[in-house]
């Protein structure tokens, strides 16, 4: 089966390194390709007597964003399987890299920095919206962007919609790359219990704490209904992947201790969740 994956995104957002990823995977990878040329390159890629059928196109933004979803919609009709993965990160984030690299971002002309940056993300909106998959890399160095990206294309298994549960603090602000976010601010916050503040939702203490309250209690029992009926909804309409963001204040106990939980009861579905704690270590 031929494969292809999509790596667009963001201009700084790391679409080049997360190609490196794959190549090291053994995908082979075509960077900075403007999207223009994508159906031409699929077209060869399937060609009689080519040995090459996991290819990653890292496709170019910047003046060609207007080219980018009609190229990657008419890709979805030629090729056997079609991923894509965006690349975003928090604006701030974006104009510091490009003032330490000092280099000149595509849509600068006569806008700011952040302004052109801004003007991008309003440009691909539409393409996010198409992506199987968003990464937030505004948190992530180089080798932590490997560890994020990786297992999502590391594996030859297709038995399913592959689920991410995640959790962060509100104060470090929304996760960009999630698709149901569920705040957990309403329980009891271990943090104000001087025996488990030094502690995360991770060890014994704060886990027993807060899943012992009444509310987390039905918390659970109402998610695990309706996760019941979205999962299947979700594998029914082809999505290849779905992040569920807990949150709580700082991220360290009551996110944490319920993304275990979730992630826990979602197993025993038969389901091989991966679990990120965003901000735990904050």
């Amino acid at each position: 089966m031929r494969e292809f994956v999509v790596i667009t995104g963001l201009s700084g957002a790391g679409r080049s390194q997360a190609g490196d990823v794959l190549e090291d995977l053994g995908w082979f990878v075509i960077d900075n390709l403007p999207p223009s040329l994508i159906p031409k390159v699929a077209e060869l890629g399937g060609g009689a007597g080519s040995s090459v059928d996991r290819v990653v196109l890292v496709v170019g933004t910047g003046p060609y964003h207007e080219q980018v979803l009609p190229a990657v919609l008419a890709l979805r009709t030629q090729v056997e399987r079609l991923r894509i993965l965006f690349l975003d990160a928090a604006t701030d984030v974006l104009v510091r890299r490009y003032e330490s690299t000092r280099r000149r971002h595509p849509l600068a002309e006569d806008r700011s920095l952040a302004q052109a940056i801004e003007h991008e993300r309003r440009l691909l909106e539409a393409v996010k919206a198409e992506a199987d998959v968003v990464v937030d890399t505004s948190e992530l160095n180089v080798h932590q962007l490997r560890e994020r990206v990786a297992p999502l294309f590391a594996t030859d298994d297709d038995s399913g919609m592959q689920v991410t549960v995640t959790s962060f603090g509100y104060k470090h602000g929304l996760p960009l790359d999630t698709d149901i976010v569920l705040d957990c601010r309403f329980l009891p916050n271990p943090h104000w219990e001087p025996e488990l503040r030094e502690l995360s939702g991770r060890e014994a203490p704060v886990r027993d704490f807060v899943l012992g309250q009444p509310e987390a209690v039905a918390f659970i029992d109402h998610l695990d209904g309706l996760l019941t009926l979205l999962l299947p909804a979700y594998e029914a309409e082809g999505k290849a992947y779905l992040t569920l963001a807990f949150g709580c204040t700082g991220g360290r106990h009551r996110s944490v201790a319920i993304a275990e939980r979730v992630a826990d009861d979602l197993s025993s579905r038969g389901q091989r969740p991966r679990v990120v704690h965003r901000d735990v270590d904050r």
